[in-house]
């Protein structure tokens, strides 16, 4: 362990710090291999020769598993611990992305892509580990080095695979190029296995009570938990909605309807199983001592929507606006929309150093406020803006929003510990969800009115931020497997 406990010590590699940077290189791993799909579709796309309507479903394919997967990761990582879950997922997830390689028709090709979503799910199982590991007054900086770091994942996809293809292989190129990745993403889970343990020495890994939903702990939580999970369907079923005859006409109305339905049944399956693990709070009201406030979860949820569902639409159309706004070249456009995603390896760590240095809720009452700010302002923009002006106002945004999503998971692992991942699973979920949205408001709007969207959401999140979001008290109660009660310090 580092000589002095309270000191964070980025540049070391031993203890705490050891444990952080083997965590966002394995987080680095699973978004290459997750992300990677992107900057690989020009290539994937000329070998096969498929249509652009059929490369656009494969991209959206790769989103949608990632949804319940977060879900239901971060309830095995908080069952199973996080060495497990990551070594697991790297290791069947490259085993997926190497089929979906050597894969040689299209529906294999789709099944296979839906299937890695679950791959981007390997972003919670981080969060637990690093709570873990770092007290409450570092989990701020170290969960957004973990997040911004590992993020950029996306990017060094983009910089190697596509050199990899257009260089070997020929038009089998971009084969090998996923293959190359998902075997060091599964060598990599494996030496991720033998090098780290679920806390330190002597700590204990607290788990949930019970599995299958998260535990609430009052009758008003119970409700509020039931109706948070209806976003999570809503999500989906917008992404069948693009998929079906009324849009891009790639599946079916039988099929577009029984996905419908199949989504319906879960949502009250789920429904059943969150009565089931909690119904008993009806009868035997949860002791104060062991209560927390299912409603800072919620607004968590709704943040990150905002923070993390804002970074991956405007990645996805900043280009294209730059284009089809302002007449740049394509490359121009590439690369200044490109500083969007670099700003994740200082923003989203600032973001979590602030609010340990400042307060959780603080930092996100600063940092919202700026986001409500600057994209509302950038839903003014017309084309006679000049240029400078447009990147700087999306760079400005940017910083804000990726500052957004360090300060959120600043707070996540303080909620509760043993149900970290769950919280974690449930946040980065609506993460996703908030993609699905936003991109789907781009799809039917301007540019401007897509960003006065982004704004308005931002907005009132803000709100819910001022009134109902309170910062983590001095200490959280857990209860050791032999039934005794420790107090676990937040501040």
């Amino acid at each position: 362990m580092p000589t002095n406990p309270n000191k964070f010590q980025l540049l070391s590699f031993t203890g705490r710090t050891r444990i952080l940077h083997l965590t966002w290189i394995a987080f680095f791993m699973s978004f290459v291999v997750w992300l990677g799909l992107g900057p690989m579709m020009p290539f994937i796309q000329e070998a096969l020769g498929l249509t652009n309507q059929q490369a656009k479903v494969l991209l959206i394919l790769n989103v949608a598993m990632t949804i319940p997967a977060r879900i239901i990761v971060g309830m095995l990582v908080d069952k199973y611990g996080p060495r497990i879950m990551y070594t697991s997922i790297l290791i069947l997830g490259g085993i997926i992305s190497i089929a979906f390689a050597w894969a040689q028709t299209y529906e294999e090709l789709a099944l296979l892509r839906f299937l890695s979503g679950f791959i981007g799910a390997g972003f919670v199982v981080g969060i637990r580990m690093i709570s873990e590991w770092f007290p409450a007054k570092q989990t701020g900086v170290a969960q957004g080095i973990y997040g911004g770091w590992g993020n950029f994942g996306s990017a060094g996809a983009a910089l190697t695979l596509p050199f990899i293809a257009a260089n070997f292989g020929g038009e089998d190129g971009w084969r090998f190029a996923i293959t190359a990745a998902s075997i060091a993403a599964m060598a990599y889970g494996a030496f991720y296995f033998f090098s780290v343990t679920d806390t330190p020495k002597g700590s204990t890994y607290f788990k949930p009570k019970k599995t299958g939903a998260m535990e609430v702990t009052s009758k008003g939580d119970l409700i509020l938990y039931i109706i948070m999970n209806i976003p999570l369907f809503l999500a989906l079923a917008v992404l069948t909605w693009k998929l079906s005859p009324e849009n891009m006409g790639l599946i079916t109305s039988a099929t577009s309807y029984s996905i419908y339905l199949a989504l319906g049944a879960t949502y009250l399956v789920q429904v059943w199983k969150i009565w089931h693990v909690n119904a008993h709070i009806l009868k035997e009201p949860v002791p104060a001592l062991h209560r927390y406030k299912f409603k800072q979860v919620a607004i968590l949820d709704w943040a990150y929507l905002v923070t993390f569902g804002t970074e991956l639409a405007v990645v996805s159309m900043l280009a294209m606006f730059y284009v089809s706004w302002f007449e740049l070249p394509k490359i121009t456009a590439a690369l200044l929309a490109g500083i969007y995603p670099f700003i994740n390896l200082f923003a989203r760590p600032g973001g979590g150093w602030i609010s340990d240095r400042f307060g959780r809720r603080k930092t996100l009452l600063v940092v919202f406020t700026g986001i409500a700010a600057s994209f509302l302002f950038l839903g003014n923009v017309d084309k006679s803006w000049s240029i400078e002006l447009v990147v700087a106002i999306t760079i400005m945004a940017g910083i804000f929003s990726k500052a957004g999503s360090g300060a959120v998971f600043a707070m996540v692992p303080l909620i509760q510990r043993r149900m970290t991942g769950q919280i974690a699973g449930m946040a980065g979920a609506y993460g996703n969800v908030g993609a699905v949205m936003f991109l789907t408001v781009n799809s039917l709007v301007d540019y401007d009115i897509f960003f006065t969207v982004i704004g308005i959401v931002a907005a009132l999140v803000l709100a819910l931020i001022v009134f109902f979001l309170e910062e983590p008290e001095g200490t959280m109660t857990e209860v050791l497997p032999d039934g005794t009660v420790q107090m676990i310090d937040v501040k």
